[in-house]
C-alpha cells in the first residue's frame, strides 16, 4: 500500500512538471488595415502589427517602405512601443505624405471604385516583452486594398 502511495505521489509530481509554456519566437509582420485620404491629399495609415510568437513581444520600432502598385509612396517610420501578446495583433496609426504619383494612383482608384495592390518592405524591431535583446526583422509583405463602401476616401 505504501509503494502505491509513493508511486502515486511521484506521478503527480511528474505531471505537474510538464505544463510549462513553450517559448517560440517567430518573425513578426505588418499589413495595412486601412488607408484614409485626408482633404489635403495626405494619408492616415492604420498599420496592423502581428506577433506570431508564443510569448508577448515588445515592438520598439518600424521602418517600412510603402509601394502602391509599382510606385514608391513613401516610408512609414515609427517607434510604437507596443507590447503585443503571444499570437495576437495590435494596430498603430501613422501619417504619411505620399509621393505625387502614389497620391494620383489612390485618387484614381477611389474615383473608379477599384482596388490597388501594395507592398510593405523594411524592418520591424521587436524583443520578448520580459527581457531586452531587441532585434530587427526584415519583412516584405504584399497586400491589396479596396474602397470601403459608404466611407469616402477610405481603402481597406
Amino acid at each position: 500500500m505504501k509503494r502505491l502511495l509513493v508511486l502515486s505521489v511521484c506521478l503527480l509530481f511528474l505531471a505537474a512538471c510538464g505544463g510549462g509554456q513553450v517559448r517560440r519566437i517567430s518573425e513578426p509582420t505588418a499589413s495595412i488595415q486601412q488607408l484614409t485620404v485626408a482633404e489635403d491629399g495626405d494619408w492616415s495609415v492604420v498599420l496592423r502589427l502581428q506577433n506570431y510568437s508564443s510569448i508577448p513581444m515588445r515592438f520598439d520600432g518600424l521602418r517600412l517602405d510603402l509601394a502602391i502598385g509599382d510606385t514608391a509612396a513613401g516610408t512609414l517610420e515609427a517607434a510604437p512601443a507596443l507590447q503585443i501578446g503571444g499570437e495576437s495583433v495590435d494596430i498603430t496609426t501613422l501619417a504619411l505624405v505620399p509621393s505625387a504619383q502614389a497620391r494620383l494612383l489612390i485618387a484614381d482608384a477611389l474615383a473608379s471604385g477599384r482596388g490597388v495592390s501594395y507592398v510593405l518592405e523594411g524592418t520591424i524591431t521587436a524583443a520578448p516583452a520580459d527581457r531586452g535583446g531587441a532585434r530587427e526583422y526584415r519583412i516584405r509583405r504584399p497586400g491589396s486594398l479596396g474602397p470601403a463602401p459608404g466611407l469616402p476616401g477610405v481603402l481597406r
